[in-house]
């Protein structure tokens, strides 16, 4: 009777999740403006009332600017002032959006069941760039871009909230380089690389999202402090993801809370660009935790992925191309606590596939551990089907309850840049993404740009400001006209002297 009473509790809570995920895709109208503080990083704690704080209504004392359709967004974006809303009545846009600014709000109306929608036509590559500090964007239709549907650049303090993305390339939500952040209520379809793209960033909460026929759901990669929870992540190739890639300027990626999601069907084939990290993962993948460490698993329902519910490994056996001696690359401290699994792995393929049969299995376990790693636990191993567990410990916590969020009480201050800094903070908010040191992600690995223009930063900013495909493996560069001058050199000398 009490593992039924156990049982029923968490099937009851997880159905309420999902009536939340249906109302807040219905209506869109969530605020999620409450911050309370985080305890200290992996310091579970009980709240007090003097723990918690709730952010005081902010009097708005801008302008509201009006586009209708048939008129241009970007052309309202340059004429706003920090905390100005700029509100975009239902019609089509083909443009795209850049916002370099602070405090700007991009709000569309949504009037008798019509929305604004940016169409790309296969022709532009972004719909929606920012690099300002508290940029929020909320209630649009994105679809037919080549590139990304919004991707953030080194912007601290972000919402991106109750849109609609449907075909945009390679990434669709995607803040890079960023602090404190929400994303909330999404629906996001399509995408060739992750739908959602936590990339370089600390303290970013993934609220109350739906994800499907991605190859990547969710993708918290790089970076510390994110809360996954409240997700709706399903016929995907894979689930949610959790690792550390590479190359990369930020190294770690640790303390993340996945919990409270489904996880589901996420069997869909692999249509990754080839090469590309993303490429290799196996269809069925639930949940992947590469290289990271002091991950939480808790309170998800997690079925029917063919391959595997949760796949814990190390990069030697996930990535076995990646060169980064800078990088640790095993994943240490992971947590299962409760969890709701079952009909996963019934049909596991490739290496996963060939090391059942060589345990005289045929199907793969719910919860699969392969390589390297120390100090991980799990609350009750006998609740699944395992492999690879024997080192697992049993955790100190059961549960994270007391963690609400991973957002910061107060708001962060915007990113500065000297003269000097300009080319760092270039590299890492807008190149970073798509290049790596000594790994392929969509971009040429950046020793390969360091070789072809080795004491030659001005080819490097022709080539950006005027790039051409030359390479029929990878996928055409944006122009990124948008940079000042100063800023392209200075990108262009940084990245010729960056090492791993």
């Amino acid at each position: 009777m009490k593992n039924t009473a156990k049982l029923f509790k968490i099937l009851t809570a997880l159905f309420l999740v999902a009536i939340g995920v249906l109302i807040g895709k219905t209506f869109f109208n969530s605020t999620g403006d409450q911050l309370i503080p985080m305890p200290n990083s992996m310091r579970y704690k009980t709240a007090t009332v003097s723990d918690s704080t709730a952010t005081k209504p902010e009097i708005f004392n801008g302008k509201i600017l009006v586009v209708k359709n048939g008129q241009s967004i970007q052309k309202a974006v340059e004429k706003a002032s920090p905390g100005d809303i700029v509100r975009v009545f239902p019609g089509t846009y083909h443009e795209t959006v850049y916002i370099d600014k602070d405090h700007i709000s991009l709000q569309g109306i949504v009037q008798n069941g019509s929305w604004p929608i940016l169409d790309g036509e296969k022709k532009l590559n972004d719909a929606i760039l920012y690099s300002g500090d508290r940029i929020s964007v909320e209630n649009f239709k994105i679809m037919r871009y080549k590139g990304n549907a919004i991707m953030g650049q080194a912007g601290n303090n972000f919402i991106i909230r109750n849109n609609w993305i449907i075909d945009t390339g390679v990434y669709g939500i995607f803040p890079q380089y960023g602090k404190n952040g929400l994303i909330e209520h999404n629906v996001l379809s399509g995408i060739e690389d992750a739908a959602i793209y936590v990339g370089m960033c600390d303290n970013v909460d993934v609220l109350h999202n739906e994800v499907f026929n991605n190859v990547a759901g969710i993708e918290i990669e790089n970076s510390r402090h994110c809360l996954v929870e409240n997700n709706y992540s399903h016929d995907n190739t894979g689930g949610i993801l959790i690792f550390v890639t590479p190359g990369l300027p930020i190294k770690t990626t640790f303390d993340v809370i996945v919990r409270n999601n489904f996880v589901v069907n996420n069997n869909h084939e692999n249509f990754g660009a080839p090469g590309s990290t993303v490429s290799t993962i196996p269809p069925g993948t639930g949940i992947l935790i590469m290289a990271a460490d002091d991950v939480i698993i808790e309170n998800n329902i997690i079925s029917n992925n063919d391959t595997g519910g949760i796949i814990i490994t190390d990069l030697e056996n996930g990535d076995p191309k990646a060169n980064d001696p800078n990088v640790e690359g095993n994943p240490d401290r992971v947590i299962i606590l409760d969890n709701l699994m079952y009909e996963n792995g019934n049909h596991p393929i490739g290496e996963l596939k060939a090391l059942m049969l060589a345990n005289l299995k045929t199907k793969a376990p719910d919860i699969f551990a392969y390589g390297g790693g120390v100090g991980s636990t799990i609350l009750d191993k006998n609740k699944y089907r395992t492999f690879g567990l024997s080192a697992f410990g049993i955790p100190s916590i059961s549960d994270t309850q007391d963690v609400p969020t991973m957002m910061l009480p107060q708001l962060v201050a915007p990113r500065s840049v000297s003269k000097e800094q300009l080319g760092e903070l270039t590299y890492f908010g807008i190149c970073a993404g798509c290049h790596a040191m000594g790994s392929r992600l969509i971009g040429v690995d950046t020793e390969i740009i360091q070789a072809i223009y080795a004491g030659n930063p001005e080819g490097i900013v022709d080539y950006i400001s005027n790039p051409k495909n030359l390479r029929e493996d990878y996928p055409e560069m944006p122009p990124q006209n948008y940079l000042t001058e100063e800023a392209k050199i200075a990108v262009a000398e940084y990245l010729l002297k960056l090492k791993n």
